[in-house]
């Protein structure tokens, strides 16, 4: 089991890629604190996973109050934290006339200080608990603009920073930190998109697919990685496909 004495805590856990992650987890042998603002979603997660095996906490991401409860939880509940997903997120978008200072505000509460303010709640817990591992959800908007996404691709070129300073910072403690860079991924945010045009592969990713990119960060398997950048996007970044002849 590649997750045997492993606790996470996955911040937006209860249904998605999140949710995905905690069944996978609980699969491989560890334990998981769902955290998410979907308080029936979770709960009934939870509920599936087993008492023994998962618990659901409300986390308002922005709440550095939640996440200090949240780690408490898991302490109190399972022992220990040795896995933080901060896998949380949200979508905005609008041209540079549209696009509000309330939209822009909104999207790097959640998308970067939201992971910044968990990091820094769970950083003694994941200290004591090492070797411990920190995976922070970016995107391949973490690589590259996309037009008229102009908070979501700051926030997530932000966590790709962020994902850097805290390796550095905390190597020396047994606390590892990588970030995921998925491509477009089968979740109900964007269940409507058609990416047939500019996939290689001419699909969405499954969550599945992500989560044993999750398993194998989380685990010891990747005990010699730190400070990484892991992209899952079926080539979407990879370039661009033959051009047209006339």
């Amino acid at each position: 089991m590649r997750m045997q004495d492993k606790v996470a805590l996955i911040s937006g856990g209860a249904r998605g890629m999140g949710a995905s992650h905690a069944r996978t987890i609980v699969a491989e042998g560890g334990k998981v604190v769902i955290g998410d603002i979907l308080d029936d979603a979770g709960a009934s997660l939870a509920r599936e996973l087993g008492a023994d095996k998962a618990v659901y906490t409300r986390l308002d991401v922005t709440s550095f109050a939640d996440w200090q409860n949240a780690v408490d939880l898991s302490v109190t509940t399972f022992g220990k934290l040795n896995v933080l997903v901060n896998n949380a997120g949200i979508v905005n978008m609008g041209s540079l006339n549209d696009y509000s200072t309330k939209d822009w505000d909104d999207i790097i509460a959640v998308n970067q200080t939201g992971p910044f303010l968990g990091i820094k709640a769970a950083t003694p817990t994941l200290i004591s608990s090492a070797p411990s591992s920190i995976i922070n959800i970016s995107s391949t908007a973490g690589f590259q603009g996309i037009a008229e996404l102009h908070g979501y691709t700051a926030s997530k070129f932000a966590l790709r920073g962020l994902t850097k300073s805290v390796a550095l910072e905390l190597a020396q403690h047994g606390v590892r930190s990588n970030s995921v860079h998925p491509g477009t991924v089968s979740t109900p945010m964007n269940a409507d998109l058609d990416v047939a045009d500019f996939n290689p592969m001419k699909r969405m990713g499954n969550v599945e697919e992500v989560s044993q990119l999750i398993i194998y960060l989380a685990s010891n398997e990747s005990s010699f990685v730190t400070g990484a950048e892991f992209v899952i996007d079926g080539g979407e970044l990879a370039g661009t496909g033959p051009l047209s002849s006339k």
